[in-house]
């Protein structure tokens, strides 16, 4: 009988601290930070340590630093895998073959990386001048807090095989161009072209469009060669950089469909809506992000849009009161129902990002969309009479 691992709160709350990472969870939120801070102090320390003026004065204070983040980093890796088991897709293994299995993943590695030097010098007697420079592993240990990593990370995992496969095309045209500017001018200049190998710097150098001009061809096939291969340079390192952004774009594209569908799903006027009902209200939104205190709509004016809440906070000022909208909810569909200007002020009382729905799209949605019209009406008179019920009663 497998035996069941036993869980603590205290690991559990760990976990949630290292790992989990909620935005609402304080500790959480203080304890990513001031990684991020120690990060960039041993970066900054590092940096400064090359000026030998700075290292005279504060040599000290950067070896105390050094020492400091160690043990920091070195406590933060332990605890991770401690809490490694409370990971749920690790839940089925046994505690240690949880923890190795946590412990091969890139993140751990990196945060080994991070502090393996120290020890290897300190215990070890490797030369401390070659692992200083392996400190900087340490700013890798960012891309758990960097969602933009985070996305790079993921395109270049799903764009692996196009990445490869320009690689070899790199490669390819790397050993043509050694090879036949080797036949080319080897005979005139030996000592930078008298060997495949040798002429490859000269073709690393022309196919990056860098072109140092420490080894440049004499002949006129040569240097028409080089032409050639510059040209073409510009469309070798083109490829892979095509690959990357196009892979990135769709990886955003793609973040920004699933948000929008599960708000679009959440609001209750458009729940039960079929698939292609909903994809069709997404394609009429467009995204706009207001900061906090920005007003979005004022008493009187003509109503043009009605908007979704992604994230934020909205305060809506009637004259029944005042009232806060929050993410899923929705505002100004009444005056755009009835035609006639706003009845309310809408101020973002936080950073809010909001789906916007044009009139002219708001009334073809309805137009082809009898049973969505009628229940929006409904529910915007039911909430508006529930509004004024709060009013009154404040």
């Amino acid at each position: 009988m497998k035996k069941r691992k036993r869980r603590t709160p205290l690991r559990r709350r760990f976990y949630e601290i290292l790992e989990a990472r909620h935005s609402d969870d304080l500790l959480s939120v203080l304890f990513d930070v001031f990684i991020i801070i120690l990060i960039f102090a041993n970066v900054i320390a590092f940096v400064a340590e090359s000026v030998e003026e700075l290292n005279a004065r504060l040599g000290p204070a950067f070896e105390l630093l050094n020492v400091i983040s160690i043990v920091i980093f070195t406590i933060e890796y332990l605890l991770r895998l401690w809490v490694a088991v409370e990971s749920a897709p690790l839940r089925h293994l046994s505690p240690v073959r949880a923890r190795l299995h946590f412990a091969t993943r890139p993140l751990l590695i990196v945060d080994l990386l991070a502090v393996l030097p120290f020890y290897l010098g300190s215990f070890f007697g490797a030369d401390l001048r070659i692992l200083r420079v392996l400190r900087l592993l340490r700013f890798l240990k960012l891309a758990r807090y960097s969602p933009a990593l985070d996305t790079l990370g993921r395109v270049l995992v799903a764009e692996s095989r196009a990445l490869v496969g320009a690689l070899m095309v790199m490669v390819s045209l790397l050993l043509f161009a050694s090879s036949i500017i080797y036949f080319l001018e080897r005979e005139i200049q030996p000592e930078y072209f008298g060997s495949i190998p040798r002429a490859a710097w000269w073709a690393v150098s022309t196919l990056t469009t860098v072109g140092y001009g420490d080894v440049v061809p004499l002949t006129g096939a040569g240097k028409f060669f080089g032409g050639v291969m510059m040209v073409l340079g510009l469309g070798m390192f083109a490829l892979p950089i095509g690959i990357i952004a196009t892979g990135f774009s769709q990886e955003i594209n793609r973040r920004e469909f699933i948000v929008t569908w599960s708000t679009v799903a959440s609001v209750p006027i458009f729940s039960g809506l079929s698939a292609a009902t909903i994809a069709e209200i997404m394609g009429l939104l467009r995204s706009q992000t207001y900061l906090a205190g920005a007003r979005i709509m004022e008493k009187g004016e003509k109503a043009s849009e009605m908007y979704f809440i992604v994230t934020g906070t909205v305060e809506i000022s009637a004259s029944g009161g005042f009232f806060e909208l929050r993410s899923g909810d929705y505002f100004g569909e009444m005056a755009l129902l009835e035609w006639r200007t706003r009845s309310a002020d809408a101020i973002a009382r936080t950073k809010c990002d909001l789906l916007v729905l044009e009139a002219g799209a708001f009334e073809n949605l309805l137009r082809r969309n009898p049973a969505l019209n009628d229940k929006m009406r409904d529910m915007a008179q039911a909430r508006l009479d529930a509004n004024l019920q709060d009013g009154q009663r404040g």
